[in-house]
């Protein structure tokens, strides 16, 4: 296993849940790169993506993900990192990626209302299925593993362990 587990996956799929669990298990660091982004731009989410374009915005996130430097840390990354290929060939470069994978009914559920709260970054408005439509070949193209996000937090997080 590489020094670092990186967490791929649409919003709503328990990245920093399953990041933070991970983390205490192995006794390794937590960064949620988008807190980091929050840290690095002074201002929200929703401020960045509301205040500017969606270029503007992968830039941004692109720039957190690529000037990572750590080693036995949990990366818990923005729903849109896999879009921005340098940052994601960092990652993976440096961790093992696991795409934390989600069907699109329960994604549907968990985001209809939260998108705009949740900092999700789109090039127009768009629905959540065709916001899955675009990012789910790249998740499934950079992934090491897959993890089903069926079940709870405790049981991906064995799956998890269990595969690295």
């Amino acid at each position: 296993m590489k020094s670092n587990i990186v967490l791929i996956g649409m919003p709503g799929t328990g990245k920093s849940a399953v990041g933070k669990a991970l983390a205490k298990h192995y006794g390794y660091n937590f960064i949620d790169t988008d807190d980091r982004i929050v840290e690095l731009e002074g201002r929200s989410l929703p401020d960045i993506i509301e205040n500017g374009t969606y270029e503007e915005f992968l830039k941004i996130e692109g720039n957190a993900g690529k000037t990572l430097d750590c080693q036995e840390t949990v990366i818990a990354t923005g729903g849109s990192m896999v879009l921005i290929e340098d940052a994601i060939l960092h990652l993976k470069e440096i961790g093992t990626l696991v795409y934390l994978k989600t069907s699109l009914d329960v994604l549907e559920k968990r985001l209809e209302t939260t998108m705009v709260s949740r900092g999700v970054a789109t090039p127009r408005p768009m629905t959540v299925q065709e916001i899955f439509k675009m990012r789910a070949p790249c998740y499934e193209r950079y992934a090491d593993i897959s993890v089903d996000c069926t079940f709870g937090i405790d049981k991906m997080v064995k799956n998890i362990i269990e595969l690295l």
